[in-house]
């Protein structure tokens, strides 16, 4: 009997690393592909490899290593990501075209690489993270939540056009995590706002808030939906870590007026809090 394979992108921290983990000990042969593969768990079942998902070359020697090594893969976890946020009429154009070609593009180049494989297999399964403000949205994420939107829709066709090679493309979609995904977001603000920038007081509005947001999942608990996703006999479309991630994508999806006036709201708070605590200190 063949060792079940999955590649898994981002595979050096987060809820890549998570996952590498998890499928290994499960005792499937894991290819985790990062930038920085130094810091791909080493444990028995996962091979570490250089990738860079934004580069066609790097995508092809990644492949080319796991052709040697070999000759099926049973799932691909898109899962490299990152958000580069700020205003949108503050955000470089270069910043954006990053992201995408990070978070959109890389799927793709990924996803056309295994799947001619997979096709001749006729079987696979393709797991493409994405996260809740891919169907909704908040300030200073637009950039992101657009990158994320892009990915749902490129991923519910690619599920139509190979379910007859049986093969099957789904979303993941995260809510809140226990990643560093935060303070990289604290980051990206510091990239993309102006020292003089008239939404300073938003940008500061939307990090404390940040700050002071408890997220309950891990990447862990991500982990664990990744597996159900590739090992579900009948896959869904959309899986979700809790019952409020769902929530908030149903409001957003079906009652879009809701979600406006809730982020009005949530925006006009988060400004007045912060000038208020401008003028405290």
């Amino acid at each position: 009997m063949k060792q079940n394979v999955v590649v898994i992108t981002g595979a050096s921290s987060g809820m890549g690393k998570a996952a590498a983990e998890l499928f290994a000990t499960k005792g499937w042969l894991v290819f985790g592909g990062a930038r920085h593969s130094e810091n791909i768990p080493t444990i028995n079942n996962i091979q570490a490899l250089h990738l860079d998902v934004t580069s066609e070359e790097s995508v092809e020697n990644f492949m080319n290593l796991i052709w040697e090594r070999t000759d099926h893969v049973d799932v691909l976890i898109n899962a490299v990501g990152y958000g580069e946020y700020g205003p949108i009429e503050e955000v470089p154009l270069s910043a954006i075209k990053t992201e995408f070609s990070t978070n959109f593009f890389g799927a793709i180049r990924m996803t056309q690489a295994i799947l001619p494989s997979m096709r001749t297999n006729k079987s696979g399964r393709i797991i493409n993270v994405s996260s809740g403000i891919g169907t909704s949205y908040m300030p200073t994420g637009g950039y992101y939540a657009a990158s994320k939107a892009a990915l749902q829709i490129w991923s519910d066709t690619l599920n139509i056009e190979v379910q007859p090679f049986g093969i099957q493309s789904t979303i993941v979609s995260p809510g809140a995590t226990k990643t560093d995904f935060i303070s990289k977001m604290f980051a990206s603000f510091e990239r993309n706002t102006h020292p003089t920038s008239v939404y300073t007081s938003l940008m500061a509005g939307v990090a404390n808030m940040s700050k002071n947001y408890k997220a309950s999942a891990t990447a862990e608990d991500l982990a664990s939906v990744f597996y159900r996703a590739a090992t579900a006999l009948r896959p869904k479309m959309r899986y979700y870590k809790s019952v409020s991630d769902r929530m908030n994508v149903y409001i957003a999806r079906n009652h879009p007026l809701i979600w406006k006036c809730l982020m009005s709201r949530v925006t006009k708070r988060m400004m007045r809090v912060s000038t208020d605590n401008n003028e405290e200190s």
